[in-house]
């Protein structure tokens, strides 16, 4: 979760919003996350994500600095949008644990009731609140879902089917506990009191899980750690690397398509559209730079390819292109 500089607005109007799940879809795509869950409130939001690579860092870097380029360019603002780093806990995962993630899916979806957005009292479900994944995911078709947003798995954890009968299912358990429950406490888990101190809470820990689990995160960390090794892992190359194999291996794939090698780049035009098309693949799919993407195409300066990128007509583009490409463009469009 990340909340606005100085607990200010994040999103000021509808379209913000939007703006924040285009961007967190792109990030999706990127990097292979999961989103299982997610609620936009007006200063704040939250999500809760599986990361099959090792790449929270890259993604969520490069979700809020889009989201806040977009954002300042529209309302023609400067300056820092979010405040301080974002807040990441790590859930418990395994089928015999799932107590640990539907707690924290039930607290996201109840975000809107523990606001007063939502009322029981009012006759209102939490399904009448636009922007969490419960009315734009878990309560529509699969079909029309967006392709970044995981909701079979989540349903199942719970007991139900990806049906009609499993979605309702999933919104009436909510909002028994939004008419049950204190709005203040609503979908926030108790925590029993002889509880461990060691525990972690949900809303104020570092992880949500067993004793256990906690042991063998800080033993996966190792006895090296020290706060102040967090800033310092940002730029590790180690976190890099990820998305650069995942550019090379995308690149690859490209260049095999066509029947082709990649010191063969050099050979063509600044302006090719087989550079511009691959350019835009690996800006959609991957977190490499800009830079990166220059080097590798052979196309100048990173600015180059950000302009270039930018005001491509890429639908148009993509019939231009070898049958192969134009298939993995067409995907990103």
């Amino acid at each position: 979760m990340a909340r606005g500089n100085r607990r200010e607005p994040i999103f000021l109007d509808d379209e913000d919003r939007e703006s924040f799940l285009k961007a967190l879809g792109e990030a999706s795509q990127m990097t292979g996350w999961e989103v299982h869950a997610w609620v936009l409130m007006s200063n704040h939001y939250h999500m809760v994500i599986r990361t099959p690579v090792a790449n929270l860092v890259e993604g969520m870097k490069w979700l809020q600095n889009t989201f806040t380029r977009r954002f300042n360019c529209r309302h023609r603002k400067w300056g820092r949008l979010f405040g301080d780093r974002y807040k990441a806990v790590v859930i418990e995962g395994g089928e015999e644990l799932s107590f640990y993630l539907e707690t924290v899916i039930d607290y996201v979806h109840l975000n809107s009731v523990r606001a007063g957005i939502i009322s029981p009292q009012r006759g209102e479900s939490v399904r009448d609140f636009p922007w969490s994944s419960i009315s734009r995911g878990y309560a529509l078709l699969p079909s029309k879902r967006p392709k970044w947003q995981f909701c079979e798995e989540i349903l199942l954890t719970f007991g139900w089917k990806d049906n009609t009968a499993g979605r309702r299912s999933m919104v009436e358990h909510l909002d028994a506990r939004a008419a049950s429950e204190e709005k203040e406490h609503c979908g926030v888990p108790e925590m029993p009191t002889d509880r461990d101190r060691r525990l972690s809470e949900l809303r104020r820990g570092w992880y949500w899980g067993s004793q256990a689990f906690c042991e063998r995160m800080l033993a996966l960390v190792g006895k090296g750690f020290r706060k102040t090794a967090a800033r310092a892992y940002k730029s590790a190359p180690e976190v890099k690397e990820h998305g650069e194999l995942a550019a090379r291996q995308l690149l690859q794939e490209a260049l095999s398509t066509m029947k082709t090698e990649e010191k063969c780049i050099k050979d063509w035009a600044r302006g090719d559209k087989r550079k511009l098309a691959l350019a835009a693949i690996l800006r959609k799919r991957t977190t490499v730079s800009n830079q990166w993407i220059a080097a590798h195409l052979s196309m100048g300066s990173a600015a180059n390819v950000s302009q270039r990128v930018r005001t491509a007509d890429l639908p148009r583009l993509s019939k231009m292109l070898p049958p192969s490409l134009r298939k993995m463009l067409r995907e990103i469009i």
